[in-house]
């Protein structure tokens, strides 16, 4: 397949799926990323024939040559998007074209071949549909959807690869965070940094995350729950979490996002909710935000509240911050009105329950 050409799945249903009982007792408490449905999507490239190979299969193991590019050289990318089960039992996804996009974003900075947006929307679509009895039906579950790409090629040596296999899994999801919504404390790492200009910050990327993970490993033993990372230069601003875009809400109503300058992954989510923060009366504004400020403006009252968003935990309240020299509170450590109605009117559009006025909505049963 070239570039532009539609590509066609062959389909093979697996021939010995998880049984109706089986599936309805994993599903009743799946947790996140623990339990996966029953069929995957792959489709193959090569340098030279392109895009090939579209499947529809059971879910199994990928073989993998112990030269694989992927071992050696880290091209891997991936992306993570929700279905849902609305209330008059369509099936929705939530801006699978903005995750389109950045997939090929992120495949373009790795110098990997980029896959049509038709073709990533209609490989999501050919999942959900297949395994949509594995779409929790109560409130705050989704099925996860995980699109990854990575090099495939058997060689050793330092270029970009020749050949890649593209892939799409399910998981049944209930809450990110244990217990539900409630507010999160988060640790800013004196030590580690997640990006530095001209890396691959805004790219989705597995390097990123496990560049992290140190520093998280710090924050969980530190006793909070993410860790947030300051910028690589100077050390004095507000990048991201280790997972998720950060907030911060003034009690002029102000509501501000540090800038995307290329070290910060261009989250949909957040990219969202500045929307329906200007829609609400906010007054949105994105720049950078220092750790000192953010300090002495939450001592101050003036900043009211300060939260955390992804795909996966949506928008998260932040209400502890902890750092080797102490720590302090966030709105007395509550969930904050501005971050709970954002969180609200955001789920209701990706469930079906308010007006989707931006198009955000793709139905796909």
């Amino acid at each position: 397949m070239s570039g532009g050409d539609k590509l066609d799945f062959e389909i093979r249903p697996n021939p010995a799926p998880v049984s109706a009982a089986d599936r309805a007792a994993l599903l009743a408490n799946p947790g996140f990323g623990r339990v996966f449905t029953d069929h995957m999507v792959t489709i193959r490239y090569a340098e030279g024939k392109g895009w090939y190979d579209a499947r529809l299969e059971a879910r199994a193991p990928i073989p993998m040559d112990p030269a694989a590019a992927v071992l050696h050289y880290a091209q891997e990318i991936f992306e993570g998007l929700k279905a849902y089960r609305t209330g008059d039992g369509s099936v929705t996804m939530f801006r699978p074209e903005a995750n389109a996009a950045r997939f090929a974003a992120s495949a373009h900075r790795l110098a990997m071949p980029e896959l049509p947006a038709e073709t990533f929307v209609e490989s999501l679509r050919r999942l959900v549909e297949i395994d949509q009895d594995w779409i929790p039906e109560h409130e705050d579950a989704s099925l996860y959807l995980r699109p990854f790409m990575f090099a495939s090629e058997v060689f050793l040596g330092v270029r970009p690869a020749n050949e890649y296999l593209y892939c799409v899994i399910a998981s049944p999801a209930g809450a990110y965070f244990a217990g539900g919504v409630k507010p999160v404390t988060v640790w800013v790492s004196p030590d580690y940094t997640r990006a530095a200009p001209g890396g691959t910050g805004a790219a989705k990327c597995g390097g990123n995350y496990a560049a992290s993970l140190a520093a998280q490993a710090e924050a969980i033993e530190a006793g909070c729950d993410q860790v947030v990372f300051l910028d690589a230069v100077e050390r004095r601003f507000v990048d991201e979490l280790g997972g998720m875009n950060v907030f911060f809400v003034y009690d002029d109503d102000t509501l501000v996002t540090p800038p995307l300058t290329g070290t910060i992954l261009p989250g949909i989510t957040r990219d969202a909710i500045l929307t329906l923060a200007a829609e609400s009366g906010h007054q949105v504004q994105e720049r950078p935000v220092s750790f000192a400020d953010w300090q002495a403006d939450a001592a101050s009252g003036r900043l009211r509240e300060v939260f955390a968003c992804g795909t996966a935990a949506v928008i998260t309240p932040i209400g502890g911050v902890r750092f080797p020299d102490g720590e302090f509170l966030i709105g007395g450590g509550e969930p904050g009105r501005s971050t709970m109605a954002l969180r609200q009117k955001l789920v209701d559009i990706q469930r079906g329950r308010a007006e989707d006025r931006h198009g955000w909505v793709t139905r796909v049963l």
